[in-house]
C-alpha cells in the first residue's frame, strides 16, 4: 500500500471501512507531508492539527461503533482536507489572504464547510490565494507566494493555488477551490489535479468572502475526477441562506459517470476561441478530448459566442465593478483592519470598478457590458 496520504478519497474510504487503517493514521500522515514539504511550497496559511486529530479520533470511535453504516450518513467520515481561505470557518482565522482581515475569525462556517463537516471530513487547515481570489498565480496573496510542488522555480496558478498545492503533493486528500474567471480550474490544469468549476448555484455561496457576487462558484480540488463527483455531491445543493442557490435535485455523480456513455449529449465548440492563435499542444489536447467525447456518443456542434476579444471586456468590467461593490464593506469597523491595509492589486480592481460604476459612466461601461453579457449562443 502507498503511503496514506497518497490514497484517493475513494481509497481512503474503502480502507477505512476496512478498518485497514484509521482516520488518525491518515489525518496523521498527512500531517507529517504537511510539516516535511509545506515549509517550500508554502500552500497553508494555517494548520488545525490539534482538532484535526480529536475529530479523527471522534471518527474512529464512530466506525469502531457502527462499521460501514456510519458512512452512510457520512460519506466522507474521516477524510483529511484543506479550505482556501476566502471560506468561513468557524472559530479558524478566515483572511481570503488580505492583510486588511488579517485577525479575523468568523463565528460561523461557509455552508460548504459546512455541508462537509456534517459528512464527516476533518478539516486540516486553510490554504494560501491571491488576495480576495484577485488573481491567477497566487502572487499576489498578502501573506506570500504559493511555489508548485512539482517545480518550486514555478507558480501553482490561481487563485485556489495553495489548494491545488496541497492537493497535487499530498498534504490533504482534497480541498476547496472557487471560480470566477479560471480560479479552480486554472491551478488544477497547472498542478495536474482535477478541479471542477460548477454551474453558478450549485454550491452556496454563503460564508465564502465574495469576489463577483454574480459569478462566484465553489467546487472542489481532488486527485481524480472520481473524487471530485464524490465530494461535489456533499458540498452541493440549495441552500436557504444563499438565494441563488440552485433548488435542482442534486444527482449521484458519481453513478452517472459510470456509464461512460454521453448518447444525446450535445456539446458546444465556440468556433471563436478556435480561431484564436493556441499553442500547438493545447489544441491538439482539445482535439483529442473532442474525439474521447464523440467517441462516446457526444454530438459536437459549432456554435457562435461573444469571441474572447470582447468576453474578456465584458467579464473584466463586471468583475472590477462588483469587487468594488463587495470591498466597500470592509471599513475597519465591523472586523479585520482599515483600508490601508488593501494590497495593490485590490486597490487596482477597486479604482476600477469604482469608475465604471459612478455617475457619468455607469451606462457607458457597466450597462453596456451587462447588456452584452446577456448575449445568447447561435447553433451555426
Amino acid at each position: 500500500m502507498s503511503k496514506l496520504n497518497e490514497l484517493t478519497v475513494k481509497e481512503a474510504l474503502e480502507g477505512l471501512k476496512k478498518k485497514e487503517f484509521t482516520s488518525v493514521d491518515l489525518v496523521k500522515s498527512c500531517l507529517a507531508q504537511i510539516e516535511k514539504f509545506d515549509p517550500k511550497i508554502k500552500a497553508f496559511l494555517r494548520v488545525t492539527s490539534e482538532s484535526a486529530i480529536k475529530k479523527a479520533e471522534e471518527a474512529d470511535k464512530e466506525i469502531s461503533a457502527k462499521g460501514a453504516e456510519a458512512f452512510v450518513n457520512k460519506p466522507l467520515l474521516g477524510i483529511p482536507y484543506a479550505a482556501k481561505d476566502n471560506y468561513s470557518t468557524k472559530n479558524i482565522e478566515t483572511t481570503a489572504s488580505s492583510k486588511v482581515l488579517e485577525g479575523y475569525v468568523p463565528p460561523f462556517d461557509a455552508t460548504a464547510i459546512k455541508k462537509l463537516n456534517e459528512a464527516g471530513a476533518i478539516l486540516l487547515g486553510k490554504t494560501n490565494l491571491d488576495a480576495f481570489a484577485h488573481g491567477s498565480s497566487t502572487e499576489t496573496s498578502d501573506f506570500g507566494t504559493t511555489f508548485n510542488p512539482w517545480d518550486l522555480s514555478k507558480v501553482p496558478g490561481g487563485s485556489s493555488g495553495g489548494s491545488a498545492a496541497a492537493v497535487a503533493s499530498h498534504m490533504v486528500l482534497f480541498a476547496t477551490g472557487s471560480e470566477t474567471g479560471g480560479s479552480t480550474r486554472g491551478p488544477a490544469s497547472w498542478c495536474g489535479v482535477t478541479g471542477v468549476k460548477p454551474s453558478y448555484g450549485r454550491v452556496s455561496r454563503y460564508g465564502i468572502v465574495a469576489m463577483a457576487s454574480s459569478t462566484d462558484s465553489p467546487g472542489p480540488l481532488t486527485k481524480t475526477a472520481e473524487d471530485a463527483a464524490v465530494v461535489l455531491r456533499v458540498m452541493a445543493g440549495k441552500d436557504p441562506l444563499d438565494a441563488t442557490s440552485s433548488p435542482a435535485e442534486v444527482p449521484d455523480y458519481l453513478a452517472e459517470g459510470k456509464s461512460f456513455s454521453m448518447k444525446g449529449v450535445k456539446i458546444g465548440r465556440p468556433v471563436s476561441y478556435f480561431e484564436m492563435e493556441l499553442e500547438e499542444g493545447t489544441r491538439k489536447k482539445i482535439d483529442e478530448a473532442i474525439e474521447v467525447f464523440k467517441s462516446l456518443g457526444a454530438e459536437i456542434i459549432d456554435v457562435d459566442m461573444l469571441s474572447p476579444k470582447y468576453s474578456i471586456a465584458v467579464y473584466t468590467i463586471l468583475q472590477r465593478s462588483e469587487v468594488s461593490s463587495n470591498l466597500a464593506r470592509l471599513d475597519g469597523i465591523r472586523y479585520g483592519h482599515d483600508r490601508n491595509s488593501f494590497g495593490f492589486e485590490a486597490k487596482k480592481r477597486i479604482m476600477l470598478g469604482a469608475y465604471t460604476l459612478s455617475s457619468g459612466y455607469y451606462d457607458a461601461y457597466y450597462a453596456k457590458a451587462q447588456n452584452r453579457n446577456k448575449c445568447t449562443v447561435r447553433v451555426l
